[in-house]
């Protein structure tokens, strides 16, 4: 049986207290991590954002915390090579993976990047899930494959977040939104809800926030 996707629906009021709470709460930079051996302590949950280059991750981590600047976007795509913690007070850890699907960093960089990845991916017992995220604009690209794959093998639930739904038409976001639907059906360790944003509008900012906030 075909699993079923919806949109996330929005969050109950005692959920939405805990998001709210959660985010307003102190959020610092703990470091950037280039090896395996420099991650912190796994003394807590964390969720990981994957997304490629130029989805608008940072700003959505930005939105999510309420502070312009906690996530810095690079103008080079594919400049930042570091898995980047931050700390929530009490909360998970925020992890913000390096974005993929660059062309102008030399292949050597790119496999070490894909290297740390997947050992990441695959040796973090404390990932509770992985927020991929998906322009709105161009929906599940060849480019998002490769990532989903490696999260069903490592058998890390994702959740599929699109991002800039502003910028299109609400028919356009309905069409994008079952291409994305139909792309997540072959993928086992999907979880059967997206979630749709604007970090600009601050659409579904919180919703994803309840649902980091009550992840066990």
């Amino acid at each position: 049986m075909q699993m079923q996707f919806t949109l996330a629906p929005e969050p109950e009021q005692d959920a939405r207290e805990r998001g709210r709470l959660l985010f307003a709460a102190q959020v610092e930079f703990v470091k950037g991590v280039v090896a395996m051996t420099g991650l912190p302590p796994a003394d807590r949950l964390e969720v990981c954002f994957a997304g490629r280059s130029n989805v608008g991750k940072s700003s959505l981590i930005n939105a999510l915390t309420g502070r312009k600047n906690l996530a810095r976007a690079s103008n080079t795509p594919g400049r930042t090579q570091e898995i980047n913690f931050f700390t929530t007070d009490g909360g998970p850890y925020l992890v913000d993976l390096p974005g993929y699907g660059f062309a102008e960093a030399p292949v050597a960089i790119v496999k070490k990047w894909q290297a740390l990845l997947k050992s990441y991916l695959s040796g973090r017992a404390t990932l509770r899930r992985a927020f991929v995220l998906i322009d709105a604009r161009h929906g599940v690209k060849a480019v998002d494959e490769e990532i989903l794959q490696l999260l069903d093998r490592s058998a890390v639930t994702f959740q599929a977040v699109l991002t800039k739904a502003d910028k299109i038409s609400k028919a356009e976001l309905e069409r994008v939104i079952e291409q994305v639907k139909g792309a997540l059906s072959k993928h086992p360790a999907a979880y059967p809800e997206i979630v749709v944003t604007s970090s600009e509008k601050g659409d579904g900012i919180e919703t994803l926030r309840a649902i980091i906030a009550t992840l066990e």
